[in-house]
């Protein structure tokens, strides 16, 4: 007990004096991954070392080699920061050292669980008998819901998956448009079912609903009148990783339908859009949708790692997902478990009710108001700056700027990392060098972005 004290009471000591200085130090990190490792020594000891010089050795060899993530001035990627809540929540967590798997033994996680699932299917406007399965990011829930997807559409064709595998089943047939987040493909991948059909899209990177139509119509159909249609995928978009812009759901969900496919929305921080009166309408029609993926570690700003994959119907994504076994003591009501592709796994509702608990509905409209107006604020800043120009409509939470010609955005996007005020990383976008802000932060103050785009002047500056 006293040597548990003394490493939690050090972790505490180090966490503290990290988060304090974000305020502060610069966003890149200050040490290479060679620093790090000499820092830490590679010889694994011949015995044991207190758990407390443990946590200090960690701390103190880490520290130069941490990205200042969780600093209201990193703009670098979609992944938010830890809502203060949510944090002391995860801690938490990990002290309480749950398996969250089934429902009779761990009755205080699985009632967390049920009523955070309520409360995200209320403020995201979806279904209230969907099923919420936390996992561990958008590439999982991805995954999860397109497992779920695949089982149905083959079990429409009269096939089961869960039986007899992919070997000999229907070719099921998955569409996405072109701007497409390459983890879909991933989890395509992941899931045996190959290379997606590649629908055109506009220049905001939104799906095409004329092209759409046009594969369906033009692809494999019902061969005698009453045949079920094509086991068939459609896999929309909310918020491009590049432009933030929103497939148009309405028109692309009917369509799909019409021609007996499973939509499927990946929405790893588009999604709560339709938590923001001033936003919702970028996202009218989804909730007609099949499934949908997010990450409450981006726009809801919990600690990693923390996914959440929708799904309207349980049925398919239990028939996906769930497993028994003699040994698991298991409800008749269902478990966490089925929802998931884990049986192992942390209490990943317990940070998201804090955070939903501290922010209530408004807050969580604030906060994704919040990000947008930052958003608007680095674009009209970087419309100031001479030659650069802003690539797309800012409708949401990303801004890609060009500087010119490729080599000097290449050179701006170096030099403001140098600067360390700000962490804003470099892409390619419509075939251009393109310098990316994401806003995801609860932590981003006006006095943030007035740094960061003052930084951007300076690097511009070329």
């Amino acid at each position: 007990m006293d040597e548990r004290d003394t490493a939690l009471d050090r972790a505490h000591r180090h966490a503290t004096t990290w988060l304090h200085a974000l305020a502060s130090r610069p966003v890149p990190p200050q040490a290479t991954v060679d620093d790090v490792v000499d820092s830490l020594g590679t010889d694994l000891p011949d015995g044991p070392t207190p758990a407390g010089d443990v946590v200090d050795l960690l701390a103190t060899a880490c520290g130069p080699g941490l990205t200042a993530m969780p600093s209201g001035r990193f703009y670098g990627m979609v992944i938010g920061g830890s809502h203060p809540a949510a944090l002391a929540a995860d801690w938490l967590t990990s002290a309480w050292d749950q398996n969250s798997a089934l429902r009779s033994v761990t009755p205080a996680h699985t009632a967390v669980e049920d009523v955070t699932s309520a409360w995200l299917l209320d403020l995201l406007g979806l279904p209230a008998t969907g099923a919420v399965g936390f996992v561990t990011g958008a590439t999982t829930a991805n995954f999860t819901a397109l497992a779920a997807a695949r089982t149905q559409v083959l079990r429409r064709a009269g096939w089961d998956v869960r039986r007899d595998g992919l070997t000999g089943a229907p070719r099921v047939r998955v569409l996405v448009g072109a701007e497409r987040h390459e983890s879909v493909d991933l989890a395509l991948s992941y899931l045996g079912l190959g290379a997606p059909e590649v629908v055109a899209a506009d220049d905001q990177g939104r799906i095409s609903s004329a092209a759409l139509t046009e594969a369906l119509e033009a692809g494999p159909g019902a061969t005698r009148a009453g045949d079920a249609p094509a086991p068939t995928v459609v896999v929309l978009q909310a918020g491009n990783v590049h432009s933030g812009a929103f497939d148009p759901f309405a028109e692309a969900v009917d369509v799909a339908h019409r021609h007996g496919a499973w939509v499927h929305v990946d929405g790893a921080f588009g999604l709560f859009a339709a938590a923001s009166p001033a936003h919702r309408h970028l996202v009218a029609g989804y909730e007609r949708a099949d499934s949908w993926a997010t990450d409450a570690h981006k726009t809801l700003n919990v600690p990693y790692d923390c996914g959440l994959a929708i799904v309207a119907d349980p049925a398919p994504l239990r028939a996906a997902m769930g497993m028994h076994g003699d040994y698991l003591i298991q409800s008749d009501a269902g478990d966490p478990l089925d929802k998931v592709p884990e049986l192992s796994r942390r209490g990943r509702a317990f940070p998201v009710w804090a955070v939903l608990r501290a922010l209530g509905r408004s807050g969580v409209a604030d906060l994704v108001d919040g990000f947008a107006r930052h958003a608007t604020a680095f674009a009209d800043g970087v419309a100031t700056i001479d030659g650069a120009r802003v690539l797309h409509d800012v409708v949401f939470t990303q801004v890609c700027a060009s500087f010119g010609d490729d080599a000097r955005t290449r050179e701006v996007v170096r030099r403001v990392l140098a600067d360390g005020t700000a962490w804003m990383s470099g892409s390619r976008w419509h075939d251009e060098a393109v310098l990316r802000i994401s806003v995801s932060s609860w932590a981003t103050t006006d006095d943030d972005v007035r740094a960061s785009l003052d930084a951007l002047r300076r690097a511009a500056d070329v």
